[in-house]
């Protein structure tokens, strides 16, 4: 009977100290983990949406750059990190179970290694060509590689991640086939595309828009399957005459395993928070991205499981290895 006191007191003592914890967080600076290069769109949502969170929150959060391995690298550092909120993770649908397939080596399970806190933004990709590419349409480009099978070569920011997946259905869709590149990240991606080395990119509209408005690319289409209200001038995949194809990219909040719940709900209210201000709406509108706060810490959770589900069978049914 004094055992079962003495632990049910320790019980007591470990629940007190959470929540004094949970009181007190944050203390210090906490660190969001980007699996892609600076000036990308993970990049470009990570500083617009982290710029208000640290207001809201008195902390500054420190973005850190970790491309590389399909953002795999980034990946296992946040599933692998103390879970007292200090070290975050920009994540996407990846996350469970492409990851898997593609990386073997990856010691971690999207399920069992990460607490999703909330979606931060939707948007559809943009299929943005070189200035010089001969084709002046999407209807062009498909013509152009059916006459020219396997001549036309696609950048991507990684194997399996989602503008690798969006290129390899567009391909299949529209019949056509293309030659994959993947690099590190989107802005690498695009500027080799700019520079004529790849011929087109699906990329994410904070990527493609700064090189589009400079003149370095054109953008032929949008991912979704009508036109965006994001992008009203740029036509969607039926427009274009590739039917039943809808891809559009999403980013979110995630946290490790083992993160308290009281934690994990400030930060889901920081979020919210910061996805309602009209200034960082405006800003990542600008950028091409919508704002879309999930409506609590379990819909995320599983809206955020279900979108992985889809992306793994996407991997699955293309076939995709790393190349």
């Amino acid at each position: 009977m004094q055992h079962v006191r003495r632990l049910l007191a320790l019980a007591v003592i470990i629940t007190l100290s959470a929540s004094a914890v949970a009181q007190s967080y944050p203390a210090k600076p906490i660190t969001l983990v980007v699996g892609f290069p600076t000036g990308g769109g993970a990049d470009t949502v990570a500083r617009i949406v982290t710029n208000k969170m640290s207001r809201v929150l008195g902390q500054a959060i420190v973005i850190d750059n970790r491309p590389g391995a399909g953002t795999t690298i980034g990946s296992v550092l946040v599933a692998h990190a103390a879970p007292d909120g200090y070290t975050l993770l920009l994540g996407s649908s990846n996350l469970y179970g492409s990851d898997q397939i593609l990386y073997r080596n990856v010691t971690y399970d999207g399920a069992k290694s990460f607490v999703p806190i909330s979606r931060w933004s939707s948007a559809p990709m943009l299929l943005a060509v070189n200035k010089d590419f001969p084709a002046n349409t999407a209807q062009e480009l498909i013509a152009f590689a059916r006459q020219s099978p396997g001549k036309l070569s696609y950048a991507s920011s990684g194997i399996g991640v989602a503008t690798h997946l969006a290129a390899l259905s567009f391909a299949r869709a529209a019949g056509i086939s293309m030659l994959h590149v993947p690099f590190k990240g989107g802005a690498p991606a695009l500027l080799a595309v700019a520079s004529g080395d790849v011929q087109l990119a699906f990329g994410t509209p904070p990527s493609v828009l700064p090189m589009a408005q400079g003149g370095k690319l054109r953008v032929l289409a949008v991912t979704s399957e009508a036109r965006s209200p994001m992008f009203p001038d740029i036509p969607g995949m039926a427009e274009i005459g590739v039917k039943g194809y809808d891809q559009t990219f999403w980013f979110g909040l995630f946290g490790p395993a083992g993160l308290p719940t009281d934690i994990a709900q400030k930060l889901f209210d920081a979020s919210v928070i910061a996805l309602d201000d009209p200034q960082v709406q405006a800003k990542l509108a600008k950028s091409g991205n919508e704002a879309k706060p999930s409506a609590s810490l379990a819909e995320f959770r599983e809206w955020a499981m279900a979108e992985g589900r889809k992306a793994k069978e996407s991997i699955l049914r293309h076939g995709v290895t790393m190349e």
